[in-house]
């Protein structure tokens, strides 16, 4: 069977459908961007400090204690069986479109290794590891990059005319 174009192909429901699946999604992913501006966990002082604390500066603006084991656990836990789903479903989406096979492979691929490279990351920061804040930055720069070019190639071929 050919899937390259497949979704070209599709009723003008089915790809509203999928429109509007993409789009919540990436409200649900760009609002989780938001979350980590917020927790000044886009640079890696900011890292460390969500994860390992900052009791020991007299200066922070707000106090924050180390993470328990049970709240890292449940941090990684959630955030890789949700994200493997998300990258699940868009994949494959991904897969449908008309685009070539390294590019999709490519996209679809790599963002499973970078939800194991952030968030066991994140974990092994945590543990002690403290140069995996770089690591996770880099991981999750490059996951949030794969989402934006998966979730664009979906929604301009859904806004496409059938071929």
């Amino acid at each position: 069977m050919q899937f390259n174009g497949l979704l070209l192909t599709f009723p003008k429901e089915i790809k509203i459908f999928i429109a509007c699946f993409v789009v919540v999604l990436s409200i649900g992913f760009f609002t989780g961007l938001l979350f980590i501006s917020e927790t000044d966990s886009n640079r890696p002082a900011g890292i460390e400090e969500n994860y390992l604390g900052n009791e020991d500066n007299e200066e922070a603006a707000e106090m924050k204690f180390k993470k328990s084991e049970r709240q890292m656990l449940t941090i990684v836990h959630t955030h890789i069986l949700s994200m493997s789903l998300i990258f699940f479903l868009l994949g494959g989406l991904v897969w449908i479109t008309k685009a070539s096979k390294k590019l999709k492979l490519f996209l679809t691929i790599e963002p499973f290794l970078s939800v194991i490279l952030t968030f066991g990351g994140i974990y092994l920061l945590w543990s002690g590891i403290l140069w995996m804040k770089y690591v996770v930055i880099c991981s999750g720069i490059l996951m949030t990059a794969t989402f934006a070019v998966s979730a664009l190639l979906v929604l301009t071929q859904t806004l496409r005319k059938g071929q």
